[in-house]
């Protein structure tokens, strides 16, 4: 698993931000961090609730320079579903190919289900220099990450790049 002070593992991914466009990580990273919220599956409770939050709270990362990402394993065309349904403001990556999730070591099973291969909810800072400068992984899906300290963390992250 990715840990603070790696390197972020740079990814190419479909941007579901009402179209659908291509996104690198590293062609993103500048003056900013970006946070990228992972979280198991569009359309179910805690995912919904967890992306609503960062949706009502994006102007506490905006405020500090940060952009919000989700990253999911949904195909584009659902995540632009779901971000239109829930009025999402920040655009979310599908991970469909299940590479981010590798890369960032966060991949987990439902065996009891028969779902296989998902994102954990995790949440990563990645400052400017691509460095990993927070990580927040959990093991149980239904726990929300801690949204103040994931802004303090950006704000963290904003203040040693300027």
């Amino acid at each position: 698993m990715v840990s603070v002070g790696d390197d972020a593992p740079d990814f190419t991914a479909p941007l579901a931000n009402g179209d659908v466009e291509s996104f690198t990580l590293s062609e993103t990273l500048g003056d900013e961090p970006v946070v990228l919220a992972f979280f198991p599956a569009a359309f179910t409770g805690t995912c919904t609730t967890e992306m609503c939050t960062f949706r009502d709270r994006l102007a506490n990362f905006e405020d500090v320079g940060a952009e919000v990402y989700g990253v999911s394993i949904d195909t584009p065309f659902t995540l632009n579903e779901f971000r239109e349904q829930n009025d999402l403001n920040f655009g979310l990556l599908s991970d469909s190919n299940r590479e981010i999730i590798d890369a960032y070591g966060v991949s987990m099973d439902f065996a009891d289900l028969g779902v296989y291969n998902l994102a954990k909810r995790a949440v990563f800072v990645v400052d400017d220099d691509g460095e990993v400068t927070y990580a927040w992984v959990s093991d149980d899906p239904g726990v929300e990450p801690d949204y103040d300290e994931v802004a303090a963390a950006a704000e963290a992250a904003r203040a040693t790049s300027v």
